[in-house]
């Protein structure tokens, strides 16, 4: 039996502005996405039936039926290619889910390049309105792990300037953040959308131009989870760490700076005295591996 193994690396928007509202209920955004070497762990073989297992340190509380996202892109691949083979998934979940980094639409996005190759068939296209479907994260996770700008309801994708090379520790409190109360708290739905993003930035101009852009989506995650605020403020009282923000609709923070050997002295500072947080050191990526 063939078996073909793939992570799905966390996704992190940088900035994330909220632009509009469509009629059809759906925000607009725009938003600088990079993904972290952090990441969730599939395999898929041949067999008879679709099906998924599910283990990790976070693999509770994630169905295995045909609620599960994975699930739902493998039945889209199955139906657009007209396949009628099977396979068994196992997903390794490393990532918090429902965090705001994308975990569950990495897993689908990965998982349909690993069918594709599985069952010998064309892959499903980053701008196919069944993977949009499937949520507004999964194309730009299709399209990593380079830098992407995102913006119209996700699937306006480009790819970003060179980067430099920087770190980051991520940082979850482990509380739930509801993406529709964040979308009922936010003040106003058309924002300013993100400043041109420069060519050749070195880090400081990187973390200086980061300084000027926002996510519209933290302050109403701060009142809904306090302990947001309490990850950025000890983020912000840490020398290398250049800047903090929440990612996507929280509750996951990230604290960028210059090196991988920063972000691992950081994180282990911060696991000593935090032990119930998810606290994870990660390089961001900068193209195709």
């Amino acid at each position: 039996m063939t078996a073909i193994r793939a992570t799905a690396p966390a996704k992190v928007n940088l900035t994330l502005h909220i632009t509009g509202q469509r009629d059809d209920g759906y925000h607009t955004l725009d938003s600088l996405v990079v993904f972290a070497d952090v990441a969730d762990q599939l395999m898929v073989t041949t067999a008879p039936e679709l099906q998924i297992q599910v283990s990790g340190p976070f693999s509770n509380g994630v169905p295995t039926d045909d609620t599960n996202l994975v699930i739902r892109a493998a039945d889209v691949l199955r139906k657009a290619r007209d396949v009628t083979l099977g396979a068994s998934i196992t997903l390794e979940k490393h990532l918090p889910h429902a965090a705001g980094i994308g975990s569950g639409s990495a897993d689908a996005a990965t998982a349909l390049a690993m069918l594709a190759q599985l069952w010998q068939v064309p892959p499903l296209p980053a701008s196919s309105p069944d993977v949009l479907a499937l949520g507004a994260d999964v194309p730009v996770c299709m399209r990593g792990p380079a830098p992407m700008r995102m913006s119209g309801i996700g699937e306006i994708i480009s790819a970003a300037p060179d980067l430099p090379d920087c770190a980051m520790v991520l940082i979850n409190p482990l509380v739930d953040v509801p993406t529709s109360q964040i979308f009922a708290g936010l003040k106003t739905k058309t924002n300013r959308a993100m400043d041109r993003i420069p060519e050749g930035m070195d880090f400081d101009s990187f973390a200086d131009w980061l300084a000027q852009q926002r996510n519209d989506m933290m302050p109403p995650a701060l009142q809904i989870a306090p302990e947001i605020g309490a990850v950025l403020d000890k983020l912000g009282k840490i020398n290398g760490v250049e800047i903090c923000s929440m990612s996507g609709s929280g509750a996951t923070c990230f604290g960028l700076m210059r090196s991988m050997s920063e972000a691992r002295q950081v994180a282990r500072a911060l696991q000593i005295a935090n032990g119930g947080w998810w606290i994870a050191p990660a390089q961001v990526m900068r193209a195709t591996t």
